[in-house]
């Protein structure tokens, strides 16, 4: 094993899971993680808890209780869910003391159903944080235009915001909009505004899936040249994004006041293309003050044989623009492709979610106590 995990941390990126179950937890695996592949912290999503409830290691006892008491399938999978966050929490609590909050993060995300309700969102959000009840909870809002002020609101509660679901750099200037608003709503309510933290997850992989699939259809000699290129120049040109917003007056009023800036999260960073290399999210999205959030065979294959350079990301906005422009003039409508993945993001999710409520219904259902 090489040292690239090592140096990716170094270089001021966090490197955190993008998995969890009840197994990892239980068997010593994430623990292990954290102290030997330089884990800081993990993320969950509706299709991650779906995969491994409905695998199914390690719920059955807590799945008879909740039978027994014949509880609804969405409190089943409430309580199923942020115990295991809780859990993973409590693991992960010694780094989110040395790190003052920074890291050591479990995030976990408001019911994919409601993206498009800015209300219910504030309340599932209010409602997760209470459940979990663990201070190094982020909980996972996604960026929709509902989510946009859900957002402003749960951070002027004090409740710590993982955005979900940015591909447009036009939606993540107003998330960081949302965010800053957030912080200005929790200092006139005389909050801690040093005890509140947030993430923007930008996702990269899908980015190129979809432009790729156009250029494909195009066949020219032109596409073929700015396949691959989209999704890194996305990413990079949001990192831009990030230190100009971070940079500025009205930032400035609220750093004085000890907030904390919102880290760009790398999220999809899985490569989906088998002709791009595996590390490619990882490699050439190093840039401090970031996170990459990686699912385990991404984490491993940079383990083995990532390639971390020092910052790949500053001192390359002239060209990322560049090769955006290039997809645009081939008739890649880059507006048109980021709404798809957004309006893709939530359905995927929601389907996941739904996928979920069901298999836990069938397993409530067969271990339901019988009468008499």
């Amino acid at each position: 094993m090489t040292d690239a995990l090592k140096r990716l941390s170094d270089e001021g990126v966090a490197i955190w899971l993008d998995d969890l179950s009840r197994k990892r937890i239980t068997s010593g695996n994430l623990a292990e993680l954290l102290d030997q592949s330089h884990v800081v912290g993990v993320t969950t999503n509706p299709s991650i808890f779906q995969k491994a409830i409905s695998g199914g290691d390690g719920y059955e006892p807590q799945l008879t209780d909740l039978a027994a008491r014949k509880v609804t399938v969405e409190e089943a999978v409430r309580m199923i869910t942020t115990a295991d966050v809780r859990d993973a929490a409590d693991i992960l609590r010694p780094v989110f003391d040395a790190t003052q909050g920074q890291d050591g993060r479990v995030s976990i995300e408001v019911d994919p159903r409601l993206a498009h309700n800015t209300t219910a969102t504030i309340a599932e959000a209010k409602q997760l944080a209470w459940l979990v009840d663990r201070p190094n909870t982020l909980i996972k809002i996604p960026a929709t235009k509902a989510g946009l002020p859900a957002i402003a609101e749960t951070i002027g509660r004090g409740i710590s915001v993982n955005v979900t679901l940015i591909f447009s750099l036009e939606r993540y200037r107003e998330v960081m909009d949302a965010y800053l608003t957030g912080l200005e709503k929790a200092k006139a309510a005389g909050l801690d505004l040093s005890k509140i933290h947030s993430v923007a997850s930008f996702f990269v992989s899908r980015v190129d899936t979809e432009i790729d699939k156009r250029l494909d259809a195009l066949g020219t000699p032109e596409a073929k040249e700015a396949r691959g290129k989209a999704a890194l120049a996305n990413a990079r040109l949001a990192y831009e994004a990030y230190e100009e917003v971070f940079s500025s007056d009205r930032w400035a009023a609220l750093d004085r006041a000890q907030a904390n800036k919102q880290r760009p999260l790398w999220a999809s960073t899985g490569v989906k293309d088998p002709a791009y290399k595996d590390t490619l999210y990882v490699d050439e999205l190093v840039a401090p003050n970031t996170v990459n959030t990686m699912p385990e065979a991404t984490l491993e294959a940079t383990a083995d044989h990532g390639q971390i350079t020092g910052d790949t990301v500053r001192g390359t906005y002239d060209q990322a623009r560049a090769e955006l422009e290039a997809v645009e003039k081939l008739g890649v409508s880059y507006d048109e492709v980021v709404q798809l993945l957004e309006d893709e993001g939530v359905e995927k999710f929601e389907a996941s979610w739904n996928d979920l409520l069901k298999s836990t219904e069938a397993e409530l259902k067969r271990l339901a106590p019988s009468e008499g």
